[in-house]
Protein backbone atom coordinates (compact mmCIF):
# COMPACT_ATOMS: atom_id res chain seq x y z
CA UNK A 1 0.00 0.00 0.00
CA UNK A 2 2.85 2.54 0.45
CA UNK A 3 3.55 2.82 -3.06
CA UNK A 4 0.39 4.03 -3.68
CA UNK A 5 -0.73 7.37 -4.48
CA UNK A 6 -2.36 9.35 -1.17
CA UNK A 7 -5.75 8.74 -1.93
CA UNK A 8 -5.22 5.05 -3.21
CA UNK A 9 -3.90 4.30 0.26
CA UNK A 10 -6.58 6.59 2.13
CA UNK A 11 -9.36 4.51 0.57
CA UNK A 12 -7.32 1.03 1.31
CA UNK A 13 -7.16 2.06 5.00
CA UNK A 14 -10.37 3.30 5.37
CA UNK A 15 -12.00 -0.48 3.74
CA UNK A 16 -9.60 -2.10 5.56
CA UNK A 17 -10.81 -0.50 9.56
CA UNK A 18 -14.40 -0.72 8.50
CA UNK A 19 -13.55 -4.73 7.88
CA UNK A 20 -12.33 -4.89 10.79
CA UNK A 21 -14.85 -3.21 13.14
CA UNK A 22 -17.27 -5.49 11.05
CA UNK A 23 -15.10 -8.53 12.26
CA UNK A 24 -15.69 -7.31 15.74
CA UNK A 25 -19.03 -6.33 16.05
CA UNK A 26 -18.58 -2.56 15.55
CA UNK A 27 -20.46 -0.35 13.31
CA UNK A 28 -18.59 0.76 10.12
CA UNK A 29 -17.20 4.31 9.78
CA UNK A 30 -17.37 4.58 13.42
CA UNK A 31 -13.12 4.97 13.32
CA UNK A 32 -11.67 8.43 12.52
CA UNK A 33 -8.60 8.41 10.85
CA UNK A 34 -6.12 11.64 11.94
CA UNK A 35 -3.35 11.74 9.21
CA UNK A 36 -0.17 12.56 11.50
CA UNK A 37 1.51 14.59 8.85
CA UNK A 38 4.97 15.68 10.81
CA UNK A 39 7.75 15.92 8.53
CA UNK A 40 5.58 15.70 5.84
CA UNK A 41 5.30 18.26 2.93
CA UNK A 42 2.11 20.07 2.65
CA UNK A 43 1.49 19.07 -0.94
CA UNK A 44 0.79 15.49 0.67
CA UNK A 45 -1.72 16.92 3.27
CA UNK A 46 -3.44 18.73 0.33
CA UNK A 47 -3.46 15.42 -1.88
CA UNK A 48 -4.73 13.89 1.27
CA UNK A 49 -7.54 16.53 2.56
CA UNK A 50 -8.65 16.44 -1.28
CA UNK A 51 -9.24 12.33 -1.01
CA UNK A 52 -11.21 13.28 2.43
CA UNK A 53 -9.05 13.58 5.20
CA UNK A 54 -10.44 16.26 7.62
CA UNK A 55 -7.95 15.99 10.60
CA UNK A 56 -4.31 16.34 10.61
CA UNK A 57 -2.03 15.56 13.65
CA UNK A 58 1.42 17.44 14.52
CA UNK A 59 4.37 17.21 17.19
CA UNK A 60 6.22 20.29 16.86
CA UNK A 61 4.82 23.55 17.14
CA UNK A 62 7.62 25.47 15.33
CA UNK A 63 7.45 22.85 12.15
CA UNK A 64 3.49 23.14 12.22
CA UNK A 65 3.39 27.06 11.73
CA UNK A 66 5.73 26.91 9.59
CA UNK A 67 3.44 24.22 7.67
CA UNK A 68 -0.44 25.79 8.21
CA UNK A 69 1.05 29.23 6.91
CA UNK A 70 2.10 27.28 3.21
CA UNK A 71 -0.71 28.12 0.31
CA UNK A 72 -1.38 24.74 -0.37
CA UNK A 73 -3.19 24.35 2.80
CA UNK A 74 -4.92 27.64 2.59
CA UNK A 75 -8.83 27.09 2.43
CA UNK A 76 -8.18 23.40 3.52
CA UNK A 77 -11.22 22.59 6.06
CA UNK A 78 -8.77 20.76 8.60
CA UNK A 79 -9.24 20.22 12.37
CA UNK A 80 -5.73 20.45 13.35
CA UNK A 81 -4.82 18.50 16.09
CA UNK A 82 -1.11 18.09 18.17
CA UNK A 83 -0.10 15.71 19.23
CA UNK A 84 3.70 16.45 20.63
CA UNK A 85 4.46 16.75 24.39
CA UNK A 86 3.36 19.87 25.97
CA UNK A 87 5.94 22.29 26.88
CA UNK A 88 4.41 25.36 29.45
CA UNK A 89 6.21 28.13 27.87
CA UNK A 90 4.76 27.20 24.26
CA UNK A 91 0.73 26.76 25.34
CA UNK A 92 -0.07 30.27 23.65
CA UNK A 93 1.28 29.07 20.57
CA UNK A 94 -0.02 25.70 20.32
CA UNK A 95 -3.54 26.98 21.65
CA UNK A 96 -3.45 29.53 18.48
CA UNK A 97 -2.25 26.73 16.12
CA UNK A 98 -4.37 23.68 16.74
CA UNK A 99 -8.05 23.03 17.48
CA UNK A 100 -7.67 19.83 19.42
CA UNK A 101 -4.69 19.15 21.65
CA UNK A 102 -4.46 15.59 22.44
CA UNK A 103 -1.25 15.17 24.85
CA UNK A 104 -2.19 16.47 28.67
CA UNK A 105 -0.72 14.72 31.02
CA UNK A 106 0.16 16.38 34.01
CA UNK A 107 -2.03 19.53 36.09
CA UNK A 108 0.91 22.13 35.13
CA UNK A 109 -0.18 21.54 31.26
CA UNK A 110 -3.60 21.87 31.77
CA UNK A 111 -3.29 25.08 33.40
CA UNK A 112 -0.81 26.77 31.07
CA UNK A 113 -3.16 25.51 27.95
CA UNK A 114 -6.12 26.60 30.43
CA UNK A 115 -4.66 29.90 30.74
CA UNK A 116 -3.51 30.37 27.15
CA UNK A 117 -7.65 29.38 25.93
CA UNK A 118 -9.19 31.47 28.29
CA UNK A 119 -6.84 34.45 27.36
CA UNK A 120 -7.73 33.82 24.03
CA UNK A 121 -11.65 33.27 24.62
CA UNK A 122 -11.76 30.12 23.48
CA UNK A 123 -12.54 26.40 25.10
CA UNK A 124 -10.33 24.18 24.19
CA UNK A 125 -11.00 20.02 23.75
CA UNK A 126 -8.36 18.09 25.13
CA UNK A 127 -7.50 14.39 25.90
CA UNK A 128 -5.52 13.21 28.58
CA UNK A 129 -2.66 11.03 27.30
CA UNK A 130 -2.43 8.06 29.45
CA UNK A 131 0.75 5.89 29.51
CA UNK A 132 0.52 2.41 28.66
CA UNK A 133 3.76 1.35 27.50
CA UNK A 134 7.18 0.94 30.04
CA UNK A 135 9.09 2.45 26.81
CA UNK A 136 6.61 5.43 26.81
CA UNK A 137 8.27 9.08 28.36
CA UNK A 138 5.19 10.64 28.65
CA UNK A 139 1.81 10.44 29.47
CA UNK A 140 -0.28 10.03 33.08
CA UNK A 141 0.25 6.50 34.95
CA UNK A 142 -3.62 5.35 34.19
CA UNK A 143 -4.01 5.50 38.82
CA UNK A 144 -3.40 9.27 38.73
CA UNK A 145 -6.23 9.77 35.43
CA UNK A 146 -8.83 10.86 37.44
CA UNK A 147 -6.96 13.09 40.08
CA UNK A 148 -5.51 14.83 36.49
CA UNK A 149 -9.11 14.52 34.78
CA UNK A 150 -10.84 16.65 38.09
CA UNK A 151 -7.41 19.08 37.61
CA UNK A 152 -8.72 19.40 33.51
CA UNK A 153 -12.50 19.77 34.43
CA UNK A 154 -11.20 22.62 37.01
CA UNK A 155 -9.77 24.38 33.75
CA UNK A 156 -12.85 26.64 33.08
CA UNK A 157 -11.68 27.10 29.45
CA UNK A 158 -10.23 23.25 28.57
CA UNK A 159 -12.82 20.70 27.69
CA UNK A 160 -11.78 17.00 28.45
CA UNK A 161 -13.15 14.82 25.76
CA UNK A 162 -11.29 11.70 26.37
CA UNK A 163 -7.98 9.55 26.27
CA UNK A 164 -4.97 9.14 23.84
CA UNK A 165 -2.37 6.77 24.35
CA UNK A 166 0.77 5.06 22.87
CA UNK A 167 1.23 1.68 22.32
CA UNK A 168 3.90 -0.44 23.27
CA UNK A 169 6.46 0.06 20.32
CA UNK A 170 7.51 -3.08 18.93
CA UNK A 171 5.07 -5.22 21.31
CA UNK A 172 3.61 -8.68 20.20
CA UNK A 173 -0.11 -8.14 19.91
CA UNK A 174 -1.27 -9.88 23.02
CA UNK A 175 0.50 -7.14 25.02
CA UNK A 176 -0.24 -4.57 22.80
CA UNK A 177 -4.09 -5.67 23.18
CA UNK A 178 -3.57 -5.88 26.75
CA UNK A 179 -2.51 -1.87 26.78
CA UNK A 180 -5.05 -0.93 24.59
CA UNK A 181 -7.51 -2.71 26.56
CA UNK A 182 -5.98 -0.30 29.96
CA UNK A 183 -6.60 2.90 27.79
CA UNK A 184 -9.88 1.53 27.08
CA UNK A 185 -10.75 1.20 30.67
CA UNK A 186 -9.50 4.19 31.53
CA UNK A 187 -11.40 5.99 28.88
CA UNK A 188 -14.91 4.20 29.97
CA UNK A 189 -14.02 5.72 33.91
CA UNK A 190 -13.29 9.34 32.21
CA UNK A 191 -15.79 9.62 29.81
CA UNK A 192 -15.72 11.38 26.49
CA UNK A 193 -15.65 10.86 22.96
CA UNK A 194 -12.86 10.42 21.89
CA UNK A 195 -10.70 7.35 22.36
CA UNK A 196 -7.13 8.20 20.19
CA UNK A 197 -5.43 4.97 20.24
CA UNK A 198 -3.58 3.22 17.31
CA UNK A 199 -0.74 3.90 14.62
CA UNK A 200 0.26 2.56 11.61
CA UNK A 201 1.32 -0.86 13.30
CA UNK A 202 -1.10 -1.29 15.65
CA UNK A 203 -4.82 0.05 14.72
CA UNK A 204 -6.15 -3.36 14.54
CA UNK A 205 -5.57 -4.28 18.06
CA UNK A 206 -6.57 -0.49 18.95
CA UNK A 207 -10.13 -0.97 16.98
CA UNK A 208 -10.68 -4.69 18.56
CA UNK A 209 -10.15 -2.53 21.88
CA UNK A 210 -12.68 -0.20 21.20
CA UNK A 211 -10.76 3.37 19.46
CA UNK A 212 -12.90 5.79 17.88
CA UNK A 213 -9.57 7.55 16.19
CA UNK A 214 -6.01 6.16 14.90
CA UNK A 215 -3.78 8.74 14.06
CA UNK A 216 -1.63 7.20 10.97
CA UNK A 217 1.30 8.55 9.43
CA UNK A 218 3.43 6.16 7.06
CA UNK A 219 0.94 4.02 6.64
CA UNK A 220 -1.12 7.01 5.00
CA UNK A 221 2.20 9.19 3.57
CA UNK A 222 5.14 6.77 3.56
CA UNK A 223 8.13 7.73 5.34
CA UNK A 224 9.26 10.67 6.55
CA UNK A 225 10.67 13.20 4.59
Amino acid sequence: MSLQPIPQRLSALRAQIDEELRACGRAPGTVRILGVSKKQPAFAIAEAAAAGLDAIGENYVQEAASKFADPELAGLHLQKHYIGHVQTNKAKAIVELFDVVQSVDRADAAHALGAAAARAGRVLPVLLQLNVSPAERFGCPPGDAPALAERIAAEPALRLDGVMAIGPLGAGPNEIARAFELAAKTFALLGGSTLSIGMSGDWREAVRAGSTMVRIGTALFGERR
